[in-house]
């Protein structure tokens, strides 16, 4: 099992407004700047790409006085930084496509070595069911093994595969019917993707950014390139725009960051199906202190289980016990990117604040990461299951929830995800079932998350036996010490007496030597007594 850990909070804060009332002469000049910003940004990304591993601090100033002479030097620095983390992204793409590809060939290697029809483990998969099968994983191998010689090869030789607007809108432009685009739709918004209208912020500077400049009363300016200079309407090759931002939230910080010269960076953006255009405003933060995981145990904890639809959360107090009932919190996952981030971030605000009404200090959740777990070679013919974890945005859904509540002043435990439902399900749905209470097997998971999170076995205590037993009521639990190796493990089942004193090697109680069905035999049976404890040599 892996450790329990408090997830550090955020880092950084991005906050958006609409620039609204925008004149057509403030438009065409965002577009002009853009699509000339954004063509010095696809030179220098082919540059670097072109330099691979042999890139250095003296190619990088190269390219910076390349562009220069085009803009300026604080936008020639912003493209140089955001070509170098397009770049370093890519990179990091593709290791991750080489370990998907390693494991699948792995998997197909060792399905292929075992005999038709062989039947897997919990740890490893058997073999296939059918030759035809067996064939077709074959092929299915060759394949996989020549991309990821392909994959290596690249990444050995430092080359990245990287499209400025995005490889899915790229190959839209091939199925125009099926994405219900004309050319002309399309080429629209291929061109807004490829602009480039984002600046980085500088302290010290006049509001804390020299190139996109923001002042506290909203009046937004822009610092043109040399080649559109021509077309500033203040001094020093300044363009004003008409719209005002007013942002509604955060905008007391913002306010604070601005007019003290702390560094904010900009980005405008333009929304081609809704024709609007927006400002995102972002700078970076401390990162708040965690609070030691015994204090976010202290008022109990909050577990909650991520479905493809739901959190299904419960409480617990600080001993472990399930109080009052379970709750659900539900959300859409279908339809546009933007309403599935809307009912993401609608579910997890009703979670939180339900969280600061029972008084707790954390939220225990499960270290979730669907990674290695997406590849039809692992799963088979499970394919709904494939779709299923495919669609939960774990890694949205956790940095979304992080944010969230470090500004309700919670905060977030993250555990092992092994064996949460089964083992919820195997020793908590059935005990808290009633005529009142109706228990999922999600419901049962989030208190297994819960007591994972709160440092407790997830087993739960089982009532000692009656006063007619052989020990009297004697202590009965199945609680373990934290330093137990196993205690999370299914408790076996021993061979024995009931309280388990006896050795499962030793013999049974009464030794029947005569049969009972012959009659009038004098019966020879022996009593033999066993001590309570075993002994050493028992054992």
């Amino acid at each position: 099992m892996a450790e329990v850990f408090v997830v550090p909070g955020p880092s950084g804060v991005a906050i958006r407004d609409r620039l609204r009332q925008l004149t057509a002469g403030d438009e065409e000049v965002l577009r002009l700047v853009g699509d000339h910003l954004g063509s010095l940004a696809a030179r220098d990304l082919k540059t670097r790409c072109a330099a691979g591993l042999e890139h250095d601090s003296e190619r990088w100033a190269e390219r910076k006085r390349d562009l220069t002479c085009e803009s300026s030097s604080r936008w020639a620095g912003a493209i140089t930084k955001a070509t170098h983390d397009q770049w370093s992204l890519a990179r990091r793409c593709q290791l991750a496509h080489i370990q998907s590809l390693e494991a699948g060939v792995r998997t197909l290697t060792h399905r292929l070595s075992q005999p038709i029809g062989e039947q897997g483990t919990k740890r490893k998969p058997g073999g296939y069911r059918s030759e035809q099968e067996w064939f077709a994983k074959s092929r299915r191998l060759h394949v996989l093994s020549g991309r990821l010689e392909r994959e290596q090869a690249d990444r050995d030789a430092g080359r990245v595969h990287v499209v400025r607007g995005g490889k899915r809108l790229l190959n839209t432009r091939h199925n125009l019917d099926a994405a219900r685009l004309t050319e002309a739709d399309w080429r629209e918004r291929w061109e807004a993707e490829r602009w480039f209208l984002a600046a980085d912020g500088e302290s010290g500077k006049r509001y804390g950014n020299e190139t996109i400049r923001v002042t506290p009363d909203g009046e937004v300016s822009i610092k043109l390139p040399v080649p559109l200079a021509y077309m500033a309407n203040t001094k020093r090759g300044r363009y004003v725009l008409a719209a005002k931002v007013a942002f509604g939230h955060r905008g007391s910080e913002w306010a604070d960051r601005t007019e003290a010269n702390r560094a904010v960076a900009y980005r405008i953006h333009y929304d081609v199906e809704r024709a609007r255009w927006y400002l995102t405003a972002s700078w970076q933060k401390p990162v708040a202190k965690t609070i030691p995981l015994e204090a976010a145990r202290a008022h109990g904890m909050v577990g909650v289980d991520t479905n493809a639809d739901h959190f299904a959360a419960y409480r617990l107090d600080p001993h472990g016990n399930p109080v009052s009932d379970p709750h659900r919190f539900f959300y859409d996952l279908s339809g546009t990117a933007g309403h599935r981030d809307a009912q993401v971030r609608h579910a997890i605000t009703r979670l939180l604040h339900w969280a600061k009404r029972c008084g707790v200090s954390a939220i225990g959740i499960e270290n979730l990461d669907f990674t290695t777990e997406k590849t039809r070679e692992k799963h088979g013919r499970r394919k709904r299951f494939r779709q299923l974890i495919s669609g939960m945005p774990t890694g949205k859904l956790r940095a979304r929830l992080v944010s969230m509540a470090a500004e309700q002043g919670l905060a977030i435990v993250a555990v092992d995800p092994a064996y949460t439902s089964m083992w919820g399900v195997q020793h908590w749905r059935n005990p808290l079932t009633s005529t009142k209470r109706k228990m999922s097997s999600h419901d049962a998971a989030s208190i297994a998350i819960g007591r994972r999170a709160l440092g407790h076995p997830i087993r739960r205590r089982t009532t000692p036996p009656h006063d007619d037993r052989s020990d009297r009521r004697g202590h009965r639990t199945v609680q373990a010490e934290p330093d137990t190796r196993g205690r999370e493990e299914t408790r076996p089942r021993v061979p024995g007496s009931r309280t388990r004193s006896v050795h499962p090697d030793a013999e049974r109680t009464r030794a029947t030597r005569t049969p009972r069905t012959v009659r009038d035999v004098r019966s020879a049976q022996e009593r033999v007594q066993d001590p309570l404890l075993p002994t050493d040599q028992e054992r």
